[in-house]
Parts: structure tokens; C-alpha cells; sequence
């Protein structure tokens, strides 16, 4: 029973994480088309994440900041100020290149690879990392950007798939569309995002009735689950009141424990999966109420 109590404390003890730094890059468009799109892609995500509240560190690279230096300054300079409980989301908007061995992803002057990009992101001390990967060809980083703590989203499944992607647009729907909010608790993950943007580029492919030149996908949907993107709502006016903050980020981790156990039922016993959803299920009225207040 001490045991059983222990980890109950555990499993309700919520984990905050006190500023959130994403930075958003809109590469180089090549053709005005394609310019226009990744820049207006960018802004929205500029808007989404500074409405998300006073602890986003939001950071955009477009047009003539879109350079390899001005990103390597930018990540740099998050290195030297983030702490281990920060939080940390890039998101690159654009073209994307492989050659079979090196995948680069398209700036103002020099491109920056994969390896390169990952270097710079190593040097984060964020202890949950996610690195967004719109551009065609974007399959092609997924070994070099593979890093413990890490969530991957990359819009195609290899190198190989060297057309312009749908994706980036889709993830900025689904940070705008309430419907993306599977739980239903006025926050988007970027899972939901993730499974919300695959859904509707496959959607895409069908309705054009076209072969899909791309394939999205992720990994570590644990983590992804579990890093929200933008809250809207009451979520969102809660977050944004430093008395009540705390509160909805123990409500968002205990629904997430919640979902957890539903997940492991299978392999747990009755009486087990009884107690712990009890008293996790306690707990979370118990904060709903605090926050309604």
C-alpha cells in the first residue's frame, strides 16, 4: 500500500514548464508563390504563439532574416538563456533538399543540414525539444535530427519525396480549427496537430485526385501528447493568469496520465487500473473546481 501511495503522488504531481521558446523560420521561396505562402504561414504561427501567453518566447525568421547566420544567432543565443524545464519548438516553412546522404533545408545564401541544424539544437538545455520539419524532402533529417527528448514532425516519410508539400498549411489549420482539440480540453497538442495536419494532407491528395507526393509523420507521440502548442478559450485565459497557470498545467498533465492509463489498461489488472484512474479522476475534479473558481 506505501507503494501503491507513492506512486500515486507521483503520478499526480504535475510538471510545469515555466517559458516555451519557438522559433519559426520561412525559407526561401524560390518563386513569388511560394514566398508568399511560406510568409504568410510564418506570420499566423508568429500570431498563434504570442496569444498563447506571457511565458511564449516567439521568435520568426522571414525574408532577409531567413539566413543561416541570423538562425544559427537565434539558436545560439535560446542555448545560453533557456533552462532544463523550457521548453523548445522550431518550426521550419519551406524547400528542403536530399542528395541520398545529406538532407539541407533552403535559406537566403547557405543552406543549413540536418546535421548541422541538430548540432545547434544539441546545445539547448530543454529537456522536451520538438522540431517541426514542413519542407519537401524533410523525411531525408529524421536520423540526423533524432535526439533523446526530442519530438520529430516531418512532412514526408523519406528524402525522396522532393515535391513542394501541403503540410505546413494544414499545421497552421490545425492550430486555428478547435476541432484539432481531440480531448477537448482548449489546448492542442502537437500530436493533435500532428494527426489533424496528416489527416487533411492525405484529404488533399484524394480531392485533387492525385498521387500523394508526401507522406507526414512523427515520432514519440508520448512527447508529442504531452507538449501543448496554443490553448484558446478558457484555457487560454487561465494560462494567460499567473494565480491560475499552475493550476491548468496540473489539470493538462493529469488528463494526460488519464489517457496513459486508458492506453495501458489492457495490460493492467482491474483493481490497478480502479485505483489509479480513481484517484487521478479525484485529483482532476478537484483542480477543475480550483480553476472554475
Amino acid at each position: 500500500m506505501k507503494r501503491l501511495a507513492c506512486l500515486l503522488l507521483l503520478l499526480a504531481a504535475p510538471v510545469l514548464h515555466a517559458q516555451t521558446y519557438f522559433v519559426t523560420v520561412a525559407g526561401l521561396g524560390g518563386e513569388s508563390d511560394y514566398t508568399q505562402r511560406f510568409n504568410a504561414n510564418a506570420q499566423a504561427l508568429d500570431k498563434l504563439f504570442r496569444q498563447s501567453g506571457p511565458s511564449a518566447r516567439v521568435t520568426t525568421l522571414i525574408g532577409a532574416d531567413a539566413t543561416r547566420a541570423k538562425l544559427s544567432q537565434t539558436l545560439d543565443q535560446i542555448a545560453a538563456a533557456a533552462r532544463p524545464d523550457n521548453d523548445f519548438v522550431l518550426i521550419l516553412i519551406g524547400h528542403g533538399t536530399f542528395d541520398g546522404v545529406e538532407y539541407k533545408f533552403n535559406l537566403l545564401g547557405p543552406d543549413i543540414s540536418a546535421g548541422d541544424l541538430a548540432a545547434l539544437c544539441n546545445k539547448i538545455p530543454s529537456r522536451r525539444q520538438l522540431i517541426v520539419d514542413t519542407s519537401s524532402a524533410s523525411g531525408g533529417a529524421a536520423t540526423a535530427l533524432a535526439h533523446p527528448g526530442r519530438g520529430l514532425i516531418l512532412a514526408t516519410k523519406s528524402g525522396t519525396e522532393k515535391n513542394a508539400t501541403v503540410f505546413a498549411r494544414y499545421l497552421v489549420a490545425a492550430l486555428q480549427d478547435p476541432s484539432a482539440d481531440l480531448d477537448k480540453n482548449q489546448a492542442i497538442s502537437a500530436e493533435e496537430a500532428f494527426q489533424y495536419a496528416q489527416r487533411h494532407t492525405a484529404d488533399f491528395y484524394t480531392s485533387q485526385q492525385r498521387l500523394a507526393t508526401e507522406h507526414p509523420i512523427s515520432n514519440d507521440d508520448k512527447l508529442l501528447a504531452s507538449l501543448t502548442l496554443v490553448r484558446f478559450g478558457a484555457a487560454q485565459q487561465q494560462y494567460a493568469d499567473p494565480a491560475k497557470r499552475a493550476l491548468l498545467a496540473q489539470k493538462e498533465d493529469l488528463e494526460r496520465k488519464i489517457d496513459a492509463l486508458n492506453y495501458q489498461r489492457d495490460a493492467m489488472s482491474d483493481s490497478d487500473f480502479k485505483t489509479q484512474v480513481t484517484a487521478l479522476l479525484l485529483e482532476l475534479t478537484k483542480v477543475q473546481k480550483e480553476l472554475d473558481q
